[in-house]
Formats: structure tokens, sequence, C-alpha cells
């Protein structure tokens, strides 16, 4: 029994052994497994997880329908490589396609139907693409869809009644589309956050279903051909951007929309929409844009008392009374257009308070009195044309003060119920002594004219004389290219010519016709016209702010040398006997950059070629000054860029802080800094320098490419943080301005999007960053080479630039 029990023993102690030992044997084997895991890189959750078989083969289809020229989908190759990011545009969730990003890639073809077998879908980005044909029904039906974005392509045919009711986001603007809008309420998302359909040809009416969307925020239907009215049971608040404008639309503006108190934008320009603005628009206390243009609206203006409202726009209207002076407390103002109305009574001094106010047309109304001056002073004479009892805004109409002449006195007896009584009255003595004195008198004076008349003549002959002497020999010999022809006035002053088109004289320029075309810090520019016909600019500079004359000739001699078809020439200037600085240049007629983009007709539309010509002629001259001349310019705006007939631009200003005081210049880079295109190393520093010239290029590419004056704060950001802000989004076609994004010709093209990024790299926080204008150039001229013809600037060829980062 013993031996039995011992034997037991030892056996469980065997057994135990051996347990212990596969115990250890298989931890051991789990260890080393578990560490080769780890070697190897990858865990459960980093694991290649392949696509589905379904949704391989709907991308295959998918890119068979596709005109890939720029080779972009070369990656879409192996059903492994779809989910782990070998596939440039696809994201995946649990191996299933949930995303399809190509926008910006230039692909061309169709829109596959396969789309519709990838049921977890829920965002298509094609945008700014070359594609065509229509819209698969297969892709309105998705069940998990919530953004859509096609906009910048060449789509047409329809959308179709049923709509999946994920969708939350929907832009297809910029097609070819048609058809009438369906209603999305009841067969569709009630969930719609944005819905843009502009600039396609839809038809039809606005469906009512859309003022009842819950979460609408961003309507737009601009440039479509809707009739009918605009719907007016708006009931939710979330809708904080109505654009309807170019349409057909008719009937009264919806008061239903005072409702919305979250609205920003309101346009609904250009269309036939009659009655009176709703008093209730008192109460869109977020309003910031409110564009009625071009309709039949009648009666008065409502009070609205915002001060976040920034651009006003009622041209073209049937408006009537006074311009309320409610007008000067919009703090925010910018942009005030109320011409071609039946405004009348005088236009209120609180306008001229508005700071920020940059775009005013008041033409063409009934208005009278006195233009302030502030306003006259700021803005030139086509803003307040076509009133006929307005004066006071132009050297031409002068407000003249009534002469005081006795009125008869009202005890007098009216001549009408005397005349008898006067013909036979007799004339006394002292009446004939009287008249004998006069008529002695007024002989007299006559002698005394006479006399001096013929003295007169006698100089004058003289005087034309010498005149003609000294004319015939400065046309006889024109001046040369640098050459300066000095002249003394019959006024005492000094005219100093430089090489130019024509010859004036000093009497010639200051006896010529003068209209204000804008002032600044350093003076008023007028738009003189000689006596010949030849216009000129003339700039009379502000006293006190000019260096003493010895210094200001020396500088001014310097200037009148420069030459560069993008580069304002100075022709002459003069020296009055009383201290007056006037400096001459040529007149260019389509006036300055800033009034070209910004106060213009809305008919009057600007293309990309010809805004790319002017970032390319502004560059140019910009090169041209810092490399052959020199010299920094340190105020460039859109105002100190002027556009010739064929809209060539010549940058202004050249070189005038030379001939100005410190204090003087310290104030005009204050000043650029309030317009937004002064560098912000310069709140620092006291003296511009070729990097915050290009700062200030940058700026003017970016005003050119957003059509957005810098002077327009955007949520607080400045022009360059608002375009970074948007940038970092896809929303990219948000930046540009519409009339680029309308016209078919930039529509898949990559010259706005190299342009941008070229723009934002000159805007760079860091000056250290920002390339010389030497090599905006070279970055110009791949981007269009045919515009940059760079032979004539030895700049180019003579400076080895250091190569642009490429983005």
């Amino acid at each position: 029994m013993e031996t039995k029990n011992g034997s037991s023993s030892h056996f469980r102690t065997q057994w135990r052994n051996y347990s212990f030992q596969n115990a250890l044997f298989l931890l051991t084997i789990l260890v080393i497994l578990f560490c080769s895991h780890i070697v190897s890189g990858k865990s459960d959750n980093e694991e290649v997880i392949t696509v589905t078989l379904g949704d391989y083969s709907a991308l295959q289809a998918i890119k068979q329908d596709l005109v890939d020229l720029r080779g972009v989908l070369r990656t879409w190759k192996g059903r492994d490589g779809v989910c782990s990011g070998g596939w440039v545009g696809i994201k995946c969730d649990q191996g299933r396609v949930i995303a399809i990003q190509l926008p910006w890639k230039g692909l061309g073809g169709k829109i596959s139907s396969k789309f519709g077998n990838l049921h977890s879908l829920r965002r298509i980005s094609l945008h700014d693409n070359l594609l065509s044909g229509v819209i698969p029904q297969s892709l309105w039906l998705l069940p998990n869809l919530r953004g859509l974005y096609l906009f910048n392509n060449r789509l047409s045919g329809s959308i179709p009644p049923s709509v999946t009711p994920s969708l939350q986001n929907l832009d297809l603007s910029n097609n070819q589309l048609n058809g009438t809008i369906p209603s999305i309420v009841s067969n569709s998302s009630k969930i719609l956050y944005r819905f843009n359909l502009s600039y396609n040809a839809f038809s039809g009416s606005i469906p009512p279903s859309f003022a009842l969307l819950p979460s609408l925020a961003f309507l737009a239907l601009e440039h479509n051909n809707l009739s009918g009215p605009i719907p007016d049971t708006w009931k939710f608040g979330q809708l904080t951007s109505l654009t309807v404008d170019h349409n057909f639309l008719s009937g009264n503006i919806p008061t239903s929309l005072s409702k919305m108190s979250n609205l920003e934008k309101i346009n609904l320009g250009h269309n036939h929409i009659n009655g009176i603005i709703p008093n209730e628009f008192a109460n869109l206390s977020k309003l910031q844009l409110l564009d009625l243009s071009n309709n039949v609206i009648n009666g008065s203006f409502p009070s609205i008392s915002t001060s976040n409202l920034s651009v006003l726009i009622l041209d073209n209207n049937q408006l009537n009374g006074q311009i309320f002076d409610i007008v000067g407390n919009f703090s925010s103002l910018t942009q005030l257009g109320l011409s071609h109305n039946n405004f009348s009574g005088e236009i209120p001094e609180s306008i001229g308070h508005l700071k920020n106010l940059d775009s005013l047309n008041v033409s063409y109304n009934s208005l009278s009195g006195s233009v302030p001056s502030s306003l006259s002073k700021k803005f030139n004479s086509t803003s307040f044309v076509g009133n006929l009892q307005l004066c006071g805004y132009s050297i031409t109409t002068p407000c003249h003060t009534p002469s005081i002449s006795p009125s008869p006195s009202s005890s007098e007896p009216h001549p009408l119920n005397h005349q008898k009584h006067e013909k036979n009255r007799k004339l006394s003595t002292k009446d004939i002594i009287l008249i004998a004195a006069g008529a002695l008198l007024l002989v007299l004076l006559l002698l005394c004219c006479l006399l001096l008349c013929c003295l007169i003549r006698k100089k004058s002959a003289a005087r034309s004389k010498s005149k003609n002497t000294k004319t015939d020999v400065a046309m006889a010999v024109p001046p040369v290219a640098g050459a300066e022809v000095v002249e003394s006035g019959e006024t005492g002053g000094k005219l100093v010519h430089f090489s130019g088109p024509f010859v004036f004289t000093a009497d010639d320029l200051l006896c010529a016709t003068a209209e204000i075309m804008g002032k600044s810090t350093y003076g008023t520019s007028y738009k003189a016209t000689l006596e010949d016909g030849n216009m000129v600019a003339v700039k009379r500079l502000r006293e006190k702010v000019t260096k003493p004359q010895k210094e200001f000739e020396t500088e001014a001699a310097e200037l009148g040398k420069i030459r560069h078809d993008n580069v304002l020439a100075l022709r002459a200037y003069y020296l009055g006997p009383k201290g007056e600085k006037l400096l001459v240049f040529d007149y260019m007629p389509h006036g300055s950059l800033a009034s070209f983009l910004h106060a213009r007709g809305p008919e009057s539309v600007i293309n990309w070629p010809t805004r790319l010509n002017i970032i390319v002629g502004i560059t140019k001259g910009l090169v041209f000054l810092h490399s052959q001349e020199s010299i920094v310019h340190g105020n460039l705006t859109s105002s100190n860029v002027l556009l010739d007939e064929q809209k060539n631009p010549a940058i202004a200003d050249v070189g005038l802080s030379r001939l100005m005081t410190n204090a003087a210049n310290t104030n005009v880079v204050a000043t650029a800094g309030t317009l937004g295109y002064r560098a912000p190393e310069l709140s620092k520093l006291k003296n511009a320098n070729t990097k915050t010239d290009v700062y200030s290029l940058g700026v003017i590419i970016l005003e050119l490419l957003t059509g957005k004056s810098p002077s327009e704060a955007t949520d607080g950001l400045d022009l360059p943080q608002w375009v970074a802000s948007i940038f970092k989004n896809e929303w990219t076609n948000e930046v540009f301005d519409l009339e680029l994004m309308g016209d078919p010709a930039n529509v898949g093209g990559d010259e706005l999007l190299n342009t941008l990024k070229l723009a934002m790299h000159c805007v760079d926080p860091s000056p250290e960053e920002r390339p010389e204008a030497v090599q905006v150039l070279e970055k110009l001229e791949e981007i269009k080479p045919e515009l940059v013809q760079s032979s004539d600037d030895a700049a180019v060829a003579a400076t080895a630039g250091v190569p642009l980062k490429s983005d």
C-alpha cells in the first residue's frame, strides 16, 4: 500500500513537471511569435485591408470612363493598394470606398454610372476638371452620399426629382446643366446645408420647399434662367447667404426673409423684382451685403440699423425720397451704389465720415445742393454726374454764392400798376443834373477802358513775338530722351520739361481746364486738358511736405530720366512763384486699377487674360525699378497702378518719396497699412525695401484674382489671411472672382491656381521666404510664356534668381 502510494506520488510529480515544461514551451512559442509580429511591423490594426471586389470593379470602370491626360490615375493599380493610400484620391473605411477626391486634375471624359455601385461612398469631389456628359441617375441614389462637388466642369443634363436623403452639400455651379430645379424636400434630404447651382441654364421657378429646409445656410442660384417669384415662406433662421441675381425673377421682395436673423448676404440684383423694400429688413442686424440693383423697386429705403453692412447696391431702380442720413451709421460700408434712381434732396454730410468707403455712385438722380467736401476730394465726378442741381464735385461744377441784390420793398408800388403814372411824370431839375453827371462819368470810363485796351494790346504783341521765337526754337529741335527744357513762364514760375510726346508752356498748363481725379497723402491729382486738346495728368503736391527747392530739383531731374513701358513717366515739373509744385505725367484714360476693378458697372466683365496681362505688366515695372534703377516704391497699391487705352498697366508715384520729407513718407507707409497693402514687418521697420514691395505686389495679384478690395476685412482677416483660410479647405473656387469662374476658358486650367500659389508666396509673413520681383516674373513666364516678353527687361537676364519653392 505504501509502495503503491509512493509510486502514485512520483507519477503526479512527473506529470506536474511535464505540464510545467509544456506550458513553458508554449509560452516561449507565443512570445517568439509576438515579437516576430512586432518586428514585422504588422499589428492587427495595421494589416493591409483589401478593398471589396465590388468596389474594386467599380473603380476600374470609373477609370475607364475618364480621360487622364496628365497620368494622375497611373497609381490606380492592384487591388491591395486601394485602401492603403496607394491610389490617389481614394479613402476607405473597413475595405469600402468612402471618398473619391480628384479636383484640379485636368480629368476629361464622363462620370461613370458605376459610381452607383460604391454604396458606402460619402463624398465625391471632382470639381475643376473637364468632365462632360450627364450626371448618372445611380449617383443621385447613393444611400450614404453627404457631399457632391462637381462645380467648374462641362456637365449637362438635369437633376432628377429624387435625391438621396443623406445629402448635405451640393455644388454643381459653373456647368451647362438645364431643366427645372426639383423640389428636394418631399423626395430627399431635410439636412441640406449648402446648395449651389449658379452659372448654369436652369429654368422654371424656385421651389417653395427651399424656404422650409431647416438646415439650409447657403443658397446660390445666380446666373440662370429662373422666373417667377421668390418664395415668401421662409421659416427657419439658419440661412446666411441668398444669391439669386441675374435671372428673370419677378414679384415682390419676400418679407419673410426678415425672419432669417443670420442672413449676411442678399443678392437679388438683375431681375424684374418690383414693389418696395420691406421695412422688416431693419431686423437683419448681421447683414453685410445687400444688392437689389437693376430691378424695378420703388419707394424709399428702410431704416436698417446694422453696423455690419459693407456693401449696399441699389442702382438702376425707381427708389425715391431723400438719401437716408442713417447711411452715415454704416461704419463698415465700403461700397454704396444709388445711381439711376429718383433720389432727391442733398447728400448727407454723414456719408463723408465713412472712413472705409472706397466706392460711391449717386449719379443720375435728382439730387441738389453741394457735395460734401470730404466726398468730392475722395471720388471723381463720375460718382455725381447726372444731377442737374448738384454742385461742388469738380472744377467745372462750382457752387456759386448767390449775389445779394436789393428787392423791391413791399411798400413800393408795382410798376405795372403805375405805368401810366410814370409816363406822365415830368423830370425835375435835380433829375436832369444827375442824369447828365452819370452820362459824363460813363463816357470817361469808356475812354479809360479804350486806353487800357490799347496798352495791353501793344504789350501783348511784343510778348507774342518773343514767345513765338522761343516756341519755334523748341519745336525745331525736339528734346531727346533725358534732355531738359527749362522755361520761365509769364507767371514768374519755372517749368522743366523732360522727353515727352508734346511741348507746352507754363501758361498753357496753368490755364488748362482741370478735373479732380483723386487725392492722396502727397497731394491732389487732376486731369488737365490743354488748349490744343491734349490731356495730361497733373499732381499738385501739398505744401510743406516736399524737400527744399534745390534738393527737390536734383531728385526730380533723376526721376525725369526713368523710362519704361510699365512705369508712369514724369514729363515735366513746375515750380510756382509762391512755392507751389506741380508734377506732369501722361494721362491714362482707364484710370487706376482700383477704380477699374471696384467702381465699374455690373455689366463690365474683366476676363482672365486681361487680369494676367496687368499682373505681368506690374511685375515687369517692379523688376525694372528694383534691378535697373535701384528704386523701392514703398507705396505700391492698386490705386497707384494706372491703365492706358489698351489696359496696359503703369506704376505711378515712382520715386515720389525722394521728393518728400521724412514725415510725409512715414504717413504714406501708415496709410498703406490701413489699405491692406503694407507688409507686416513695416510696423517695426522705418524704411520699405524690395521684399515689402513684393508683398504689396502679392496683395495686388490677390486683388485681381479675388475681385476683393484689400481694405475690406472679412471676419477680421485681411485679404492674404482670408485667402489662406479658404485655401486650406477644398473650397478653392470661392477664392476666385465669380467672373473668372464663370468663364469656360478657365475651367480645368492651372493658370488661376498657379497664380494664386505665386501670390501667396509673395505675401508670406516672413520676408526671407518671399521671392524677389525678378523671380516672380520668371514664375509668371512659366505660367504663361507668351505673355512675358522679358527680352526688354535686362534685369531678368542679368539677375540670377533663386528658384521659387514649389508647392
